[in-house]
């Protein structure tokens, strides 16, 4: 939508026709934007964040006091990791109303820049100048169907506010864990309480081990815990002990049994905003915890409680392939499979990536992406990056025929592409990827910060980068690498052993991961 409607039309002293105009002109500006904002909230629901954005600013151009439209703005902003400017935008708004109508803006507003300052932030990096395949952070390319699917199906739980399960399977490098994520990022800007653990090995051998994380992973801090009985937060204590600092006057209360607890601490918190748990890695869920996630329908059958779980495309486990069978039929919500990348979305995703080169360069480079990835956006990703870091000579070249150059298989591609990758980072980051490799699935950070020689801000501000750059991810029980396919390249190809020795012997009597 371009101008005004009948814009530049006039006929000379004709009343009647102008003021029919401006108001045909008013309306019609205001069904522009209208449109334009619902058109960029479905491509945030997409992930095409920046198309999103880019109808968000169009909305705004018609019309400069709509909240719809600065909403879109804020979202799109902040899901794209620019915090400063999804708050610089809000604080503009607020200006032009308070200037040109004397007004505020909505509620609904207010409420969404809040959630936006919550965000975390990382050193440095809250810039918005790192764009493209500079920032590490790829758009959801290929993964819109699954990512509108997920988001229609948590709109379901909160409007029927009936629970509601989430089940998201693939093979390892599918991206999983990165619509996961963005379920959760977007569920906690719209105010839901957000609870996300990523599970390993060693929690499937610990009775409610997959509960206790996901207590001590947010719902502790959320305010409509008052409304559960001692006892319940009692029973959820004994599994969290950091809930007695907050709750110390549970101690002399008799606990609930772990499920009954966890369903009267879910339906407290559930009656004052919505709450979302996020299990990633699934399958390493105890079997007790599984078994309560799985009544949640049963017992919670009026609360507005969003469970999603990320499982192997196969997962072996007959308790979680019963609950998975169960999902959609007895228990409401949504399985999703991911497939691989195809050519097209490969092909989109090297032009996100390499937006000056031209298409024959851009097909070339796809080609080989799709070969050596197979496909799994972890390792498309990671190719990408070492062609961006230097190595594109190592691809086919304008003069030479697929069949000169043909592809590794997809471990030693994506081997090489991490190695690239690793050869980036500044010395105290790649000391704490060998590290982290090396001590255990999930790492405090004091212990990483023990076994390099690190603390305060130099260990902060190490770590804050290898998050950002999605090395590494962190939770209340301490950091692990994103995939264990990452974890593996680290710990067997680019820690020496001289280096292995030295790590191991200076974590010792650090505390245990």
């Amino acid at each position: 939508m371009e101008g005004a409607f009948l814009d530049g039309f006039l006929i000379p002293e004709a009343t009647g026709f102008e003021n029919w105009l401006t108001a045909e002109r008013d309306a019609w500006r205001q069904r522009g934007v209208q449109a334009l904002s619902r058109h960029g909230a479905a491509e945030l629901d997409r992930g095409r964040l920046d198309a999103g954005v880019a109808f968000a600013r169009r909305a705004l151009a018609l019309d400069r006091h709509s909240d719809a439209a600065v909403r879109v703005l804020m979202l799109g902003l902040a899901l794209s990791g620019d915090r400063a400017a999804a708050l610089d935008a809000f604080e503009s708004f607020v200006a032009t109303l308070a200037d040109e109508v004397g007004t505020e803006p909505e509620a609904e507003t207010r409420a969404l820049a809040e959630q936006v300052r919550r965000l975390k932030v990382w050193r440095g990096k809250e810039t918005g100048s790192e764009r493209g395949v500079e920032s590490r952070r790829a758009p959801l390319i290929g993964r819109e169907r699954e990512l509108e699917r997920l988001l229609a199906a948590w709109a379901e739980v909160r409007a029927t506010r009936r629970p509601g399960a989430l089940i998201i399977s693939g093979d390892p490098g599918a991206g999983k864990s990165r619509l996961a994520e963005e379920l959760a990022a977007r569920a906690r800007l719209a105010g839901a309480l957000t609870s996300l653990v990523r599970l390993v090995p060693g929690d499937e051998a610990v009775p409610w081990a997959g509960l206790a994380a996901l207590a001590g992973a947010g719902l502790g801090e959320a305010p409509g815990l008052a409304g559960a009985s001692p006892e319940a937060l009692a029973g959820i204590a004994a599994r969290a002990p950091q809930w007695l600092e907050r709750f110390p006057g549970v101690r002399g209360a008799s606990p609930l049994a772990p499920s009954p607890a966890f369903s009267e601490v879910l339906r407290a918190v559930s009656e004052e905003r919505p709450v979302l748990l996020v299990a990633d890695d699934a399958e390493y869920l105890d079997a007790d915890s599984l078994h309560a996630l799985a009544a949640l329908a049963r017992d919670l059958p009026a609360a507005p409680v969003g469970v999603v779980l990320t499982v192997p495309a196969h997962p072996g486990s007959g308790e979680l392939d019963r609950f998975r069978a169960r999902v959609g039929r007895d228990v409401p919500g949504a399985t999703l499979a991911l497939a691989p990348l195809g050519a097209a979305e490969l092909l989109e995703l090297c032009r996100w990536a390499f937006p000056g080169y031209p298409p024959d360069q851009l097909d070339r480079v796809a080609r080989r992406v799709g070969a050596d990835s197979a496909g799994y956006p972890l390792s498309a990703v990671e190719l990408i990056h070492a062609v961006h870091s230097g190595t594109a000579e190592a691809w086919p070249t304008p003069h030479r025929t697929y069949q000169d150059t043909p592809p590794g298989p997809v471990s030693g591609a994506f081997v090489a592409a991490v190695r690239v990758n690793f050869r980036t980072l500044a010395e105290p980051e790649q000391m704490i990827l060998r590290a982290a490799a090396l001590l255990g699935d999930r790492v405090p950070a004091a212990t990483l910060g023990r076994a390099v020689g690190l603390d305060g801000p130099a260990l902060d501000a190490a770590l804050d980068d290898l998050e950002w750059k999605r090395w590494l991810v962190v939770e209340p029980r301490g950091y692990g690498f994103l995939s264990r396919m990452y974890r593996q390249t680290v710990a067997t190809e680019l820690t020496p052993d001289g280096q292995r020795r030295r790590i191991l012997d200076a974590a010792k009597g650090a505390p245990a991961s």
